[in-house]
């Protein structure tokens, strides 16, 4: 067996020891394509997963907007109260660390194995969600432009 089948094995142990289906079902999927002999599949999900994650994440946010369960009456309370406010600026600037991630994922795959461990560890023992390497990313593309080179 080699190292990258046990690395995922260990983190398949870690999504079901800490509880977290999410770890798990994506680790599972991705030993599986490895032990099927699917290695096509990689490049494309390489290429396009965090895309279709974050599509379905979207559609997940905006699913009770679309359902009708956001009505206009909350949209407009959104701008009255300051913890609304406030809310609008998080995401802001959340989504603005987010693209900076995303960049930074793509121009330097060196730092993606440091924020998939941390997401990892994240994940499994602190109950975290794994929409974090995004934003840890802009985190880390925003310190580094900090820092001297």
């Amino acid at each position: 067996m080699d190292l990258t089948n046990i690395l995922l094995l260990i983190f398949l142990a870690l999504g079901i020891f800490g509880n977290n289906p999410t770890i798990s079902i994506a680790v599972a999927i991705l030993l599986l394509v490895r032990l099927l002999h699917l290695d096509r599949l990689f490049p494309y999900l390489e290429q396009h997963g965090l895309q279709i994650g974050i599509i379905v994440l979207t559609i997940g946010v905006l699913a009770p907007l679309a359902s009708g369960k956001i009505n206009e009456e909350i949209i407009w309370k959104t701008f009255t109260h300051w913890q609304s406010l406030l809310a609008v600026v998080v995401g802001v600037l959340v989504a603005y660390l987010g693209g900076r991630g995303a960049t930074l994922m793509s121009q330097q795959p060196l730092m993606v194995t440091g924020i998939l461990i941390g997401t990892i560890i994240g994940v499994t023992f602190f109950r975290g969600v794994p929409v974090g390497p995004l934003i840890a990313a802009g985190i880390l593309s925003f310190c580094l432009q900090l820092l001297p080179k």
